[in-house]
């Protein structure tokens, strides 16, 4: 699995993301969709996923949450109030830096997938299981996801899944098995990828 940087960082990651959510919120007032909008837009979102010292371990979760803040409005570095209790917001910045480190998805793409207004029903089920169970939960809507685009694409080319196993010389079952979820195009050779993307004049990331 290629993660997205050093997992030495990922522990200061989860921490950081975690304290920018709950600081945002609690401290700096804004509604947690807003203010993670303002992060995906800035330029820390790229440098956060990238792995960056600078702003993983460079800075405090308080500070980044400022520094994004910043880039849209001058204000004054407020005061951090510690509690020992973890709010949902905290929550939801650990997981999603997991996750982002996991997979290497961008944070965009994944807030595709799960919007982060949608993480508040998450907390309930997920926050006292095995971070593993989220990182689960969240493949599966991507798989989903995939799925479902590959077949919108076929329909978009105007074929069938007849005419894309001759064009590709893929097994009509394989057609089937990937539209029906029972294969993953993630895992598919890379050839195999290629063939499809062509034949349905996309582009091999559209599917896979």
């Amino acid at each position: 699995m290629n993660c997205s940087y050093d997992k030495n960082l990922l522990y200061k990651a989860q921490t950081s993301m975690a304290h920018m959510l709950d600081t945002a919120v609690a401290i700096y007032g804004y509604e947690l969709e807003d203010y993670y909008d303002m992060f995906l837009n800035s330029t820390y979102s790229l440098r956060f996923e990238r792995g960056e010292s600078s702003v993983i371990a460079g800075m405090s979760g308080h500070e980044l949450a400022h520094a994004v803040i910043s880039e849209y409005k001058s204000i004054d570095l407020h005061d951090y109030v510690f509690t020992v209790d973890r709010s949902c917001e905290y929550w939801i910045g650990w997981s999603l830096s997991f996750y982002q480190w996991e997979s290497s998805k961008s944070f965009r793409y994944i807030n595709e997938l799960v919007p982060i207004s949608d993480m508040y029903s998450m907390y309930p089920k997920y926050h006292e299981m095995d971070i593993s169970q989220f990182v689960d939960r969240v493949d599966e809507i991507d798989h989903d996801r995939r799925k479902q685009a590959f077949k919108r694409l076929r329909q978009y080319a105007g074929i069938s899944q007849r005419e894309l196993a001759d064009r590709t010389g893929i097994p009509l079952r394989t057609i089937q098995q990937y539209e029906q979820g029972q294969k993953n195009l993630a895992h598919a050779r890379a050839d195999v990828v290629v063939k499809l993307s062509k034949a349905l004049y996309c582009r091999v990331e559209d599917i896979v």
